[in-house]
């Protein structure tokens, strides 16, 4: 039946949790068809958790503009891309012993909740093809961003040999063809990060080879100082931490430490949570605690939807997308 799921959802999710989903599925779809951008910011481990296959298509769809994202779901997505077959699926994770655990490290797989990666065909895998990427720019006395590199690995097609799933469900892939914005705060706290670091000490890599976080955030400013002038821009934040809390801050670094008197708030905000909102928890903090930052204003439309993400954003993608 067409439209299925957002008739669904307009049918049923009437009250608390699911009719906030509801509310922030209409509005960013609003946002959208009144020409507004939309920036997407990834947390936890949404690229293992599969999110790829429905938020490649809302790249492909133009229904996201900029993401900010974890270095591990930066990663995360490219390892699921060439390793997904040699994965191991652990539904009884919550009953796992310590013994249990040793053995899958013993065996080469590192578990994320019910998912186990391996080590040889996803990571190293990846660290051979990135170090030739790394190198070449530090031959050529060239330096990019953590997501340039990426891009370039993906655009030459030298992953393509060993894709394992449909290339349509790679998020960053589909980024990559669009040149999409991407901000990665914090890269240096993923696995290449650490890769990355292990060979700055080994003095094979220089630090500055990698663009960091200061670079990113003046790559922010500029993308939202140009956007911002034709277009609204909304925050669509799925988890908290860094991938959350970097980029919103844009808009008061704008205008109370630079100045700029016409810098427009954020015009849309949704949060999917599951922290508790209590003792400082910023993850956790209401949308209205903004205001007072100079984030978002009191008319913002403002949602907080305090479910498990890897339910609720495929839920509000496919009404966007009228799936």
């Amino acid at each position: 039946m067409k439209d299925s799921i957002t008739s669904f959802i307009d049918k049923y999710f009437l009250h608390f949790n699911a009719l906030a989903l509801s509310e922030a599925s209409k509005a960013y779809k609003a946002h959208i068809e009144n020409g507004g951008k939309m920036m997407i910011t990834l947390a936890g481990a949404m690229s293992t958790a599969e999110l790829g296959k429905i938020l490649a298509e809302m790249i492909r769809k133009d229904k996201v503009h900029i993401i900010s994202c974890t270095g591990a779901n930066l990663e995360e997505d490219i390892l699921n891309l060439i390793a997904h077959s040699h994965y191991k699926k652990i539904p009884n994770y919550r009953d796992l012993t310590p013994d249990e655990e040793v053995v899958f490290l013993k065996k080469g797989f590192n578990r994320i909740t019910d998912t186990c990666i391996p080590e040889k065909q996803a990571f190293k895998l990846l660290q051979n093809n990135i170090f030739n990427i790394w190198n070449r720019a530090k031959k050529s006395s060239k330096r990019y961003f953590p997501h340039e590199y990426i891009y370039q690995l993906l655009l030459e097609n030298t992953l393509e040999p060993y894709y394992n799933i449909s290339s349509k469900e790679s998020w960053v892939l589909e980024s990559a063809k669009k040149n999409l914005p991407i901000v990665v705060p914090g890269w240096e706290d993923s696995s290449l990060g650490n890769i990355f670091t292990s060979y700055c000490i080994k003095k094979i890599f220089q630090p500055n080879l990698v663009k960091n976080g200061i670079e990113y955030m003046i790559y922010l400013a500029k993308w939202y100082q140009k956007v911002s002038k034709k277009n609204k821009i909304g925050f669509f934040q799925i988890g908290g931490g860094i991938s959350g809390d970097f980029p919103i801050s844009v808009v008061p670094m704008l205008s109370q430490d630079i100045g700029c008197k016409y810098t427009p708030l954020w015009a849309y905000f949704c949060q999917i949570s599951d922290s508790t909102t209590s003792y400082g928890s910023y993850s956790g903090a209401i949308p209205n605690e903004k205001i007072t930052w100079g984030k978002l204003n009191k008319e913002t439309p403002k949602f907080i939807i305090e479910s498990d993400a890897t339910i609720v954003a495929p839920l509000i993608f496919s009404y966007i997308l009228n799936m």
